[in-house]
């Protein structure tokens, strides 16, 4: 009996962590059903390695060190003198900031208005018969040895242009514009502005219904006004040219709650602007388009301001 206690204590793994098989005095039950079985089958090592070691590479895969950022080092690299910065982005092999001075450079439109138009005072006002009619007509035609040298160097490039052709083509572009906006059509305000013109042209409009109209032309559209100057090298020419428009129009703006913020549907008013076109003629499939618009300083300033929403006080 004794052998068998020794027995049963050299095999104690073999037990599922129960006394079942034992009396309380510690000895083997007489109807213990383990005694007919194998205990070479049951026998458990202390070791926790995979029976397959060809999967050991891949559980190592499965857990990734990540270092985790130390949300304080913007507090702590302000103490860092500038050869400790470096030596922490050279630790991190990160490249060294540069100072950038570059611009964003357009090569298909100009940034500007080179030489601009100055309209005459009171152009829109003046008879022709009257004395400053007259001599507003007088300024002009002095000022026009320079416009005509620009209109033969764009002859070189376009053969088929014509100035009075031009201003029926230049009032049609004036008008898709506006039509393009009220009815906020960003696709086609890009293929008929420029690029600087884009953002001044689509300023404000949003949250905005726009309804305008065109209704008649008190005088014809007509050129007062063309340059031309290469940019880079010599053969890189731009031109721009700046069309009169004398039209009667009728402009509404709602805001977003639908109610008018400027202008009435019902009244026209007459509209006197000075908008400059502009072309790559180097570019063979250069287009006129809009590129801004010239304000006078005598034109009026007091225009109509839109009412604002307020809280009202209790």
């Amino acid at each position: 009996m004794m052998a068998l206690r020794e027995v049963i204590h050299r095999n104690a793994l073999l037990l599922v962590k129960s006394n079942s098989y034992l009396n309380p005095c510690g000895y083997l039950a007489a109807s213990a059903p383990f005694m007919l079985q194998d205990y070479k089958t049951h026998v458990r090592f202390g070791s926790t390695k995979h029976w397959l070691p060809k999967w050991k590479p891949f559980r190592r895969l499965k857990v990734i060190k990540v270092d985790l950022p130390n949300f304080n080092e913007a507090e702590t690299s302000k103490d860092m003198t500038p050869d400790e910065v470096r030596a922490k982005m050279k630790e991190r092999g990160m490249s060294p900031p540069r100072p950038w001075m570059e611009r964003p450079f357009e090569i298909s439109s100009t940034s500007d208005l080179f030489e601009p138009y100055i309209p005459p005072e009171g152009d829109g006002k003046a008879s022709y018969i009257s004395k400053e009619g007259a001599k507003q007509t007088a300024e002009i035609v002095s000022k026009k040895s320079k416009t005509w040298l620009a209109f033969r160097k764009i002859r070189n490039f376009d053969e088929d242009f014509e100035s009075k052709l031009f201003a029926e083509e230049a009032q049609k572009i004036y008008l898709d514009v506006h039509k393009a906006v009220s009815e906020k059509d960003k696709h086609r305000i890009r293929e008929l502005v420029t690029e600087k013109a884009y953002p001044e042209v689509t300023l404000n409009m949003r949250c905005k219904t726009i309804r305008w109209k065109f209704l008649d032309t008190i005088e014809q559209p007509k050129v007062v006004h063309a340059r031309c100057t290469d940019v880079i090298q010599k053969e890189n020419v731009f031109a721009q040219i700046t069309c009169r428009f004398f039209t009667k129009q009728s402009l509404a703006i709602y805001d977003r709650f639908g109610r008018l913020a400027h202008g009435s549907e019902v009244i026209a008013k007459d509209v006197l602007e000075y908008v400059v076109f502009e072309k790559h003629l180097a570019n063979q499939y250069g287009i006129w388009r809009i590129h801004g618009k010239i304000i006078p300083e005598w034109a009026p300033t007091n225009f109509e301001t839109s009412y604002r929403t307020f809280r009202a006080m209790n």
